[in-house]
């Protein structure tokens, strides 16, 4: 059976020189599992991978799509599933001369949690929303306010309020979305079922010590500031109301253009956001058992871990 490389870890960790290396030993290509990264216009804030590291491995699901365009978890799953079923075998190289030798499909990475979810274990298979809904939900959490659409959901569908996050509006919005759409709590949707693949999963963490972590974190910002992120911030100010830029990164850059906080809180705020989400992301990751994990710097070692798995 073949096998997919799957290399996570929290942000900043170094995930993506470890991919081109273990991408570049086996001949595979990488397939992107961040759901910021596949926008076309955020680059910088999202440190995508660069044109260069790109034309060292082929990449998929990098600048793929565009601020605008709706692509959910869902989306992902089937796209990343009809690629692999079409990747053609595996470039030779002098580590794995033979065709028939064991040898993995391609890497999926990245530290979007429900991608890889989505890709690994299957996701409900939740309907996709009309544009008239979801535009009229919009215009009813404007008008309404979130505390009437959260006293709306209690109503017809009280488990999974109990469960929600009642204070992230895309999540409350999306919940009602369904109801209305399919006649259908959203509950009844959410079976929590996993999907079997067609492939053998190899699941690869990268951590390092939490001070180095941030100490990375915190440099990785101040690098994104030289490189442009204020100027790709501002272009995208007209579109801030966008679920694709309600990110680390982006808000805290809106804040700053509106005046309510200065440039130096700002990107306080992203350092400290993004440590942030890079304890939320260990949280989530170390719940897998399936999970080995590594640290960045010994890829020898996670090479040799592949090998033992194919």
């Amino acid at each position: 059976m073949n096998s997919l490389i799957v290399i996570t870890g929290p942000t900043g960790v170094g995930k993506t020189e470890v991919c081109l290396q273990i991408a570049e030993h086996y001949g595979i290509d990488i397939i992107n599992a961040d759901s910021r990264q596949i926008f076309a216009e955020l680059p910088i804030g999202t440190a995508a991978p660069t044109a260069q590291q790109m034309q060292r491995v082929r990449h998929y699901f990098v600048a793929s799509h565009h601020v605008g365009d709706y692509y959910s978890a869902s989306n992902y799953e089937q796209d990343v599933l009809a690629l692999i079923a079409n990747l053609q075998p595996p470039t030779p190289t002098t580590h794995h001369p033979s065709p028939t030798t064991p040898h993995p499909i391609a890497i999926l990475t990245g530290g979007s949690m429900m991608y890889i979810d989505a890709v690994c274990n299957g996701i409900d298979d939740i309907p996709t929303i009309r544009e008239d809904i979801r535009e009229g939900m919009k215009q009813r959490l404007e008008t309404e306010g979130l505390d009437a659409l959260l006293e709306e959901l209690s109503r017809l569908d009280p488990e999974h309020y109990a469960i929600v996050d009642k204070k992230n509006p895309r999540r409350i919005l999306h919940a009602l979305e369904i109801c209305h759409q399919t006649g259908k709590i959203y509950t009844s949707f959410r079976t929590g079922e996993k999907r079997q693949r067609p492939f053998k999963i190899i699941k690869i963490g990268l951590n390092r010590d939490r001070d180095e972590l941030y100490e990375r974190i915190n440099q990785r910002v101040l690098d994104m500031m030289e490189q442009g992120l204020e100027e790709e911030a501002r272009s995208m100010l007209p579109h801030r109301d966008l679920n694709s830029l309600n990110t680390v990164g982006y808000k805290e850059m809106f804040q700053y253009f509106d005046g309510t906080i200065p440039l130096e809180e700002a990107v306080r705020q992203i350092q400290s956001n993004s440590r942030r989400y890079a304890r939320k992301q260990l949280t989530w990751y170390k719940r897998d058992a399936e999970m080995q994990w590594f640290n960045p710097e010994n890829v020898k070692d996670i090479i040799n871990y592949i090998d033992l798995q194919l």
